[in-house]
């Protein structure tokens, strides 16, 4: 079984966000959501907003947010919050966050240095239904591989 992990609010630490005023909050690395001011809104409404949920990894539905008169107020909803998805969450949970983050920082690294994803590098290359993968680009290894393809075809026209 998979580990739970501890709803204490007290293992929760804040970043100062970068394009307003707030704080995007963190469970050990994983970013778990965000409390901040609200811009734009009348004197009379709730002044800060607050998002309780990360994707991905999180359970589907489980994000909550609001609206609050103050910081203090804010916080304290967050951390209710916090402490009903911590109670479902697991280590799994957190590590398909890390997993998502990590790929992210190195795809936006190759493509600082010039680089292509692997999808992104056009290829002559495909792989028969038969399980061998050859050059469409060379007639030969097509044509050895045609009636495995127009059988494939002819299976998936059937099968719908």
């Amino acid at each position: 079984m998979t580990e739970k992990i501890s709803p204490d609010a007290s293992g929760l630490t804040r970043r100062p966000m970068e394009e307003r005023t707030g704080w995007h909050v963190y469970y050990t690395d994983v970013c778990i959501g965000w409390i901040a001011a609200r811009a734009g809104v009348p004197h009379e409404s709730d002044q800060w907003a607050w998002s309780c949920g990360f994707y991905p990894g999180a359970p589907q539905h489980a994000e909550r947010d609001g609206t609050a008169v103050d910081f203090e107020q804010a916080r304290a909803r967050f951390e209710v919050a916090w402490r009903d998805l911590a109670g479902v969450l697991t280590e799994t949970n957190l590590q398909e966050w890390r997993d998502q983050r990590d790929w992210t920082e190195r795809k936006y690294a190759m493509w600082a240095r010039g680089e292509k994803l692997p999808s992104q590098i056009p290829s002559s290359k495909m792989r028969c239904p038969c399980g061998v993968e050859f050059d469409s680009h060379v007639l030969a290894d097509n044509l050895a591989h045609v009636p495995h393809i127009t059988a494939a075809q002819r299976r998936d026209r059937i099968a719908r």
